[in-house]
């Protein structure tokens, strides 16, 4: 056996005994609420920061706003590759809490799933990471590279406070690879993602009482009308770059496919009367090969005959990507399959994740954590043995770029 073959397997051999350890880290981090809005991941932060330096990990805040920090971890600081893991904080709100059969904050350990608000989106890969840092942490001295650990804030609002303040920051924990714990789902990897572009659409329209209404000139049905045909736009699939061209879109191939939704409709607020403005607000995802530049020209197009129309882009990134032959993707992907015995599928990822804030900065990146589904929803869970084969894979992973 290698020197690298026997560190490899010393430090999966210690995660795997980690098991107890990563399960009461993910019950501390779900106890400690951090639902966005409003984000505030203080205590999640601090459960993070003390896990760290209990492993012997220095760590240090970066906050825009102290109710929503950033932590950075210096796991192992050689001269070598830099490798960054990155996890977020901050989880999607319960929804319907009635619907839930288990408690929203408090882990629920039953039929191999650890259920509780965020474990899927994303706490177990945070603790992955942890756990990961803190076993490899206690190997430095023998890796020839560096590993920081980031855990951000602001990520499923799209905000500011987090990975966009800490890179602004911190230049020196942009690293050379990024490894996100942002899972696709399914335990796939995704070195892609698609991107987004939202509009806000307003229609305007003589009032009066509805006795008058007339065929397509009210801003409700303007909006309506417009509306039925952009949604055509939802048959468009893209042609994938050469450098990612055998990605896949995934189930029903979304992944490649672009995606356009009015999240909000509303006009008037009285029955018997004609509303004088209507409004939408649209969110469009889109895959690699198709900008949002495009997109948005065509639903200009399909308003353009209509003064009364006005369209405004609010908020728009296109589809990101690190190419499949890039190490990150490559070592990753090994890397799981060294775990649990099969490759993943490599996929596009429909969300958008923190990847694209290194990816913008020139830095590879890549998307894969215990995420069991699309998006997390009621009863949260990921399995119990994702999140430790997680761990084993960051961890393998991170090695493996350090010495290359």
């Amino acid at each position: 056996m290698s020197n690298l073959d026997q560190v490899l397997h010393t430090i999966d051999a210690e995660i795997q005994a980690e098991r107890e350890s990563l399960v009461d880290l993910c019950r501390r981090l779900v106890a400690a609420p951090s639902a966005s809005p409003p984000g505030r991941t203080v205590e999640v932060a601090q459960i993070v920061e003390k896990f760290l330096n209990a492993g012997a990990i220095r760590t240090e805040t970066v906050a825009e706003d102290p109710e929503a920090p950033n932590i950075v971890g210096h796991v192992c600081e050689g001269v070598g590759r830099h490798v960054v893991f990155n996890a977020h904080m901050d989880t999607m709100q319960p929804g319907d809490e009635s619907k839930w059969s288990v408690p929203i904050l408090e882990l629920t350990r039953k039929d191999g799933r650890l259920y509780g608000l965020g474990m899927g989106n994303m706490k177990g890969a945070l603790a992955a990471m942890c756990v990961a840092s803190v076993v490899l942490a206690r190997h430095r001295k023998s890796l020839p590279g560096r590993l920081s650990m980031t855990a951000v804030c602001d990520e499923v609002m799209f905000g500011e406070r987090g990975a966009v303040h800490l890179l602004k920051m911190r230049p020196d924990v942009h690293g050379d690879f990024l490894i996100s714990g942002e899972g696709p789902g399914f335990m796939q990897l995704a070195p892609a993602e698609k991107g987004l572009l939202w509009l806000d659409i307003e229609t305007t329209g003589d009032g009066g009482h509805s006795s008058g209404a007339l065929r397509g000139k009210t801003a409700a049905a303007k909006l309506a009308g417009l509306l039925a045909r952009i949604d055509q736009i939802n048959d468009l699939y893209a042609d994938i770059p050469s450098e990612i061209s055998s990605i896949s879109g995934g189930d029903g191939n979304l992944g490649l496919r672009v995606s356009l939704n009015a999240g909000t409709v509303e006009a008037g607020g009285v029955r018997s009367l004609i509303a004088t403005q209507a409004r939408a607000q649209i969110d469009v995802r889109l895959p690699p090969g198709i900008n949002g530049a495009a997109i948005e020209q065509k639903v200009r197009l399909a308003a353009e005959n209509d003064p009364g129309i006005a369209i405004k882009a609010v908020k728009a990134w296109d589809a990101n990507w690190t190419a499949l032959a890039n190490p990150v993707v490559a070592e990753l992907s090994s890397a799981a399959a060294a775990v649990r015995g099969k490759a993943p599928q490599f996929v596009v990822r429909l969300p958008g994740s923190d990847a694209r804030r290194w990816r913008d900065l020139g830095v590879p990146a890549a998307c894969y954590g215990p995420q069991p589904t699309l998006s997390a929803g009621v009863d949260d869970y990921a399995g119990e043995q994702d999140v430790l084969d997680c761990a084993r894979v960051y961890a393998r992973t991170a090695i493996r770029l350090m010495q290359n």
